[in-house]
């Protein structure tokens, strides 16, 4: 599979749009509690305990939408947008949320 952010690949056609492809993960407070005695690294402005979940938020959200095109018989993901969002109430939850053209190129 092949991840993009652009809307085309140097080099390669595009044989067939399959369609939007997304990709959630949602972490709620209990994670962020749990992580909080760790971003006591927060020194030199990184809160290092938070990028984990970030990264794993993203990574979880990406093999989601990896799943849906597949289904869908696709070997490329076009123009993919990553978005982070505070969600719930108080935004006691993060949202990782990943969308994608599914395509099938050659």
């Amino acid at each position: 599979m092949l991840y993009t952010t652009t809307d085309s690949v140097q080099g390669r056609e595009i044989a067939d749009y399959l369609g939007v492809v997304t990709g959630q993960a949602i972490y709620g407070a209990n994670v962020f509690r749990d992580f909080l005695a760790g971003v006591r690294d927060v020194v030199g402005g990184r809160a290092g305990a938070y990028e984990s979940v970030l990264k794993e938020g993203a990574a979880q959200a990406m093999a989601d939408m990896r799943m849906h095109a597949e289904d869908m018989g696709a070997n490329a993901i076009l123009a993919i947008s990553i978005d982070y969002e505070a969600v719930g109430k108080d935004a006691s939850m993060l949202m990782v949320a990943i969308t994608g053209t599914a395509v099938r190129i050659v």
